[in-house]
């Protein structure tokens, strides 16, 4: 019996020490602000490390909704936690500069010129001070007063705030403030903070969703707080104010005109590789480099991708020889999103950037699905297959495993030609990533990266094994291979938010052993690359700063037709970037930085870039600067190696780098984005102009012999010029439109003559569609049109191996269907080149292919007809 009671006793308390337990759990609601997938990872992540029991936050309404142990945690503390890692609540706002230091899809539109410290300071001005001079009356109760006309103008700060029935008060974001003897609008901030300017007295109406809009008499400038009150019958049951951006945009903080491709952006079409992530995008051109090797080039601004600084997570990694292969290197499921900056991009990121700088953001192990497969089959007979891991090892340590490969193995020609339609061949790829990060403010990273890539091409009966090199069958072979370590340490001190120290490294080691026809070309690079950058504050946050020291070493050594070409790069570097913020509508950035080169000394490279808002919606931008590079015309133009081209360097003028100038330019540059609604939705528009002039270029001259390829310095002038309109509207919910009208003028002097750069459209016309249902249907088209390309001349050849001066205008059309079961399961089914218009001449002289006269480097249209494919992706979050 003893035992019996015993047991009954401790079943008892158990139960009774459950339901203390269960009793003590509080479930609380509230915003907190956010934009994307990483937001969502980064709040619910740090509730997690706090021990909150669920956490669920919206990404569309921003509303955070939390259980939690009330006995160890409050609400406060929880608000104040989010607000250290950038994110803005009710109860607390982030520092400015761990804000800014989100990544830029993670810039949420924020109040200017906020209190850094928290609401609470605007709420004590209201319910702590006796000396209350204006407060709305009840809902309802609108009396008319007599106004005394002093006309006084005055600038006036107010607060609105909302009352519910247990007399609790939170602020009102976005309630509309108007002066009816001004007739001035303006609305409050996420604090429920608002300024106008007007005439004492003044007649203000204020009106929020939900209330009945009320109007007040002030009398003196003295902080005006408004409080609505809840009233039966007057008040909606719930107020959701919710924001999001389009699946591409340019952040209304951002200084720079970057264009954000996000995730969303990416699964629109296959995205097999970086490459063709930039299919729906107006901004960058993307095209086949010849009709053999399948390998697809980028041009920014009406330049080659090789103009155009290509950084990963801000790591140069992909330039140099792997410059033009690269865009292959890094398959579309390891991206998590990307950045197209156009004009000169920051000082911080190095030296090379023209045209403007694309950086890719990859999956990090402590965002990203704990699980992702993802399968793809085309009927081409390419297949492809992803398999992402991550896992938390502790609450500070996370790792993740990126795993790719992809196989094509038949021989396929439907045109017909005799050559294949797609080179065969595999590709594997694998990156081990590990994250740290502790609450002190310490952040490492480490990549491991590898790959192998081995592609075969040419004639259909080509065999490797037995035709290599020999004039029995004409093929085109690449072996790559790389490996890369990259790292991150950066601290942030916990007293000075403001203030951080961050090292970045990376070594690279690449190999690149092919042959085209009976020319071979081997190139091997290794690379060291090291990055420390300061940042902090002079006085205020008004005057920021970023400065460092850099250094880049390259060892190339390359060997073309038995001709050795090594050379050594060192290039150390300081740069100081200056911004200033004297005013919440205008932002500066100046900056500099200078590099000594081993072989050219030293090297001034200026940079300016301002931002201008004319209102919360109307952005201008204006940027200038320079940069310089080293061409690599081996690696850069391997396009132009599957033709019987002779490539001859005239008038070299050393023994360095094959005997070319270093190239320079200066790139001006100017954006205009307003935001708008129509009919209750949301769109905005932008408008790019850009031009880029060349002190020094290397000129790849393919017409002025249609048997050679013609590198020499610039005589004369060199210029891109750049005008794009595009404009983003929601026609109905989820339903979205993109259209975008693109015109270049891009001009060189060729041995004294000034012409059209080749393969170029002057004109480019752009549609996307897209559409997602209740049910997980997601429609996607993308129309483009092309106007017509100068071509090189071939008018030396015989009438009958001539290609046509000018290509034809053409249309081309993609989409795809996308179909999601539950959270996990996503199936889609595309198709490529819709309209199946291809180049009906690949090639000159096709039939003679070690002939004096064969060409496939003279490519201005699709190489290939319809392509259909199918995938599927399977994710765990």
């Amino acid at each position: 019996m003893n035992t019996k009671y015993i047991i009954v006793a401790l079943l008892s308390l158990l139960s009774v020490s459950t339901y203390s337990q269960k009793r003590n759990f509080k479930t609380e609601k509230f915003i907190v602000h956010g934009t994307c997938g990483q937001c969502k990872d980064r709040i619910e992540g740090t509730l997690k490390k706090l021990g909150v029991y669920k956490a669920s936050w919206d990404e569309e309404t921003n509303f955070l909704t939390i259980s939690f142990d009330s006995i160890k945690l409050s609400k406060s503390f929880i608000q104040k936690k989010l607000a250290a890692v950038g994110h803005d609540s009710e109860g607390f706002t982030a520092d400015d500069n761990v804000y800014k230091n989100l990544p830029d899809c993670c810039h949420y539109e924020r109040p200017k010129n906020q209190d850094s410290v928290s609401i609470d300071k605007a709420l004590n001005s209201v319910l702590y001070s006796l000396k209350i001079d204006t407060i709305a009356k009840t809902v309802g109760d609108s009396s008319p007063t007599k106004i005394n006309h002093r006309n006084i103008f005055e600038t006036i700060t107010g607060v609105v705030l909302e009352e519910d029935r247990q007399g609790k008060f939170s602020p009102i974001y976005k309630a509309v403030v108007r002066s009816l003897n001004e007739k001035n609008t303006v609305a409050t901030d996420s604090f429920g903070v608002f300024t106008i300017k007007g005439n004492l007295p003044m007649l203000l109406s204020i009106g929020f969703v939900g209330y009945k809009t009320d109007t007040i008499n002030l009398q003196d400038a003295n902080n005006v707080k408004v409080i609505l009150k809840t009233s039966n019958g007057t008040q909606l049951k719930e107020v959701t104010v919710s924001s999001k951006h389009f699946s591409t945009y340019v952040a209304s903080t951002s200084v720079l005109n970057t264009l954000n491709i996000t995730s969303k952006e990416l699964t629109k079409a296959a995205c097999c590789n970086l490459s063709e992530s930039f299919e729906t995008s107006p901004s960058v051109d993307v095209s086949y480099s010849d009709a053999v090797t399948g390998i697809k080039q980028i041009q920014l601004l009406g330049l080659s991708g090789n103009y155009t600084q290509i950084t990963t997570e801000n790591t140069p990694e992909l330039r140099g020889l792997a410059g033009s292969y690269g865009l292959t290197f890094i398959p579309g499921s390891f991206i998590e999103n990307i950045q197209v900056t156009k004009g000169t991009g920051s000082v911080v990121n190095g030296f090379e950037s023209i045209a403007g700088q694309i950086n890719i953001e990859e999956k990090k192990p402590f965002n990203s699905e704990k699980l992702l497969v993802n399968i793809y089959a085309n009927d081409m007979q390419r297949l492809e297959g992803n398999v992402n891991f991550s896992t938390k090892l502790s609450n500070s340590l996370s790792t993740g495993l990126l795993l790719h490969s992809n196989a094509s193995n038949l021989k396929m020609d439907k045109n017909k030609d005799g050559f294949l339609d797609m080179p065969v061949g595999n590709q594997i790829n694998l990156i081990s990533r590990w994250h740290y990060q502790n609450e002190k403010g310490l952040v490492a990273q480490l990549s491991i990266k590898t790959l192998a890539d081995k592609r075969i091409a040419g004639e259909k009966g080509f065999d490797e094994n037995i035709d290599k090199l020999t004039t029995n069958k004409y093929g085109v072979g690449i072996d790559v291979k790389q490996s890369v370590i990259t790292g991150k340490i950066g601290y942030v001190f916990p007293q000075e938010k403001y203030k951080s120290i961050g090292f970045i490294f990376s070594a690279l080691d690449y190999q690149n052993n092919s042959y085209y026809g009976l020319r071979q070309y081997d190139g091997k690079q290794q690379s060291f690359y090291a990055n420390l950058i300061y940042q902090s504050i002079i006085g205020t946050t008004t005057h920021k700063y970023r400065t460092g020291l850099s250094v880049v070493r390259d060892d190339f050594n390359e060997v073309f037709n038995n001709i050795k070409y090594d050379r050594k790069e060192v290039v150390s570097g300081a740069f100081f970037e200056y911004t200033f913020s004297p005013s919440q509508s205008f932002t500066a950035i100046a900056a500099a930085r200078v590099d000594c080169h081993n072989e050219y000394g030293y090297i001034l490279t200026p940079r300016l870039n301002l931002k201008y808002d004319f209102n919360a919606k109307t952005n201008l931008r204006f940027s200038m600067g320079s940069g310089f590079r080293t061409a690599n015309i081996f690696a850069e133009n391997t396009g132009l190696f599957v033709s019987s081209r002779q490539l001859n360097v005239v008038n070299p003028t050393s023994n360095y780098a094959y005997g070319c100038n270093p190239e320079k330019a200066w790139n001006f540059g100017i954006n205009l984005t307003h935001q708008f609604k129509i009919n209750n939705q949301s769109g905005s528009v932008s408008i790019d102009a850009y031009r880029t002039n060349f002190v020094h270029q290397v000129v790849v001259d393919v017409d002025a012999n249609a048997q050679q390829i013609q590198i020499y310095n610039l005589n004369g002038n060199s210029f891109s010029n750049s005008l794009q309109v595009e404009v983003n509207y929601e026609l109905i919910r989820k339903m979205e439109i993109r259209l975008a009208y693109r015109w270049l003028d891009v001009q060189t002097h060729y041995n004294g003559t000034m012409l059209q750069k080749p393969l170029t459209a002057k004109h480019r016309a752009f549609i996307n569609w897209s559409y997602e249902t209740e049910k997980k249907w997601k429609f996607d088209v993308t129309t483009q049109w092309f106007g017509s390309k100068r071509l090189p001349s071939t008018g030396s050849n015989p009438s009958d191996k001539q290609m046509a001066q000018i290509s034809p205008s053409f249309l081309q059309m993609a989409a795809q269907i996308t179909k999601q079961f539950g959270n996990k399961w996503d199936v889609y089914l595309g198709a490529e080149n819709l309209t199946a218009f291809t180049q009906q001449q690949l090639m000159v002289d096709p039939k003679n292919p070690f002939g004096q006269y064969f060409d496939a480097s003279i490519i201005w249209g699709p190489v290939n007809g319809r392509i259909i494919y199918l995938g599927m992706r399977f994710k765990i979050k």
